[in-house]
């Protein structure tokens, strides 16, 4: 929770104008003045549940892609013919399991952060983006996964039955 919560947290920032959450995804130098703690409190909680859900469509639609391209290149008989076949079945299921529910997630998360604000409380912060250093985290662990998943397929090439 220690984790969730320093992400949820890199959205607030004090300005002059007072307390103001900036929220990921948002146009850049543009906040929205939070008027008390009750409403932090909602904000904080909405952005939990939201990351929490991002998390979850990424990690599981990944396990559940890399299993599903597995078996279908075992059923195709074709385990580790050609690596490029292997990524392109993997990369095509992904976008399916993964990419359709995060679409989902992310156009009902535009629509509803806007019920936490109003246009007036809308003001214009200085410095960087607070989404910037999760743009990088996240990057990061996108090519991780990317350096884990050839790894594996050069062990399923070099596997032979």
């Amino acid at each position: 929770m220690a984790l969730l919560d320093s992400i949820v947290s890199a959205n607030f920032r004090s300005e002059n104008a007072g307390r103001v959450v900036v929220f990921p995804g948002d146009r850049r130098h543009r906040g929205y003045l939070v008027r008390s703690q009750a409403e932090e409190l909602k904000i904080r909680s909405f952005l939990k549940m939201f990351y929490c859900a991002h998390a979850s469509i990424l990690l599981l639609g990944g396990l559940l892609a890399s299993g599903w391209s597995t078996d279908l290149r075992h059923v195709l008989d074709r385990q580790a013919e050609h690596v490029l076949r292997a990524e392109c079945i993997f990369l095509g299921i992904y976008l399916f399991v993964v990419g359709l529910p995060y679409f989902l997630v992310w156009r009902s998360y535009k629509k509803a952060f806007l019920s936490f604000v109003s246009a007036e409380d809308e003001v214009s912060v200085s410095g960087r983006s607070a989404g910037r250093r999760q743009i990088l985290v996240v990057a990061g662990l996108i090519i991780l996964g990317a350096i884990a998943m050839g790894i594996s397929l050069l062990f399923l090439v070099s596997r032979k039955p």
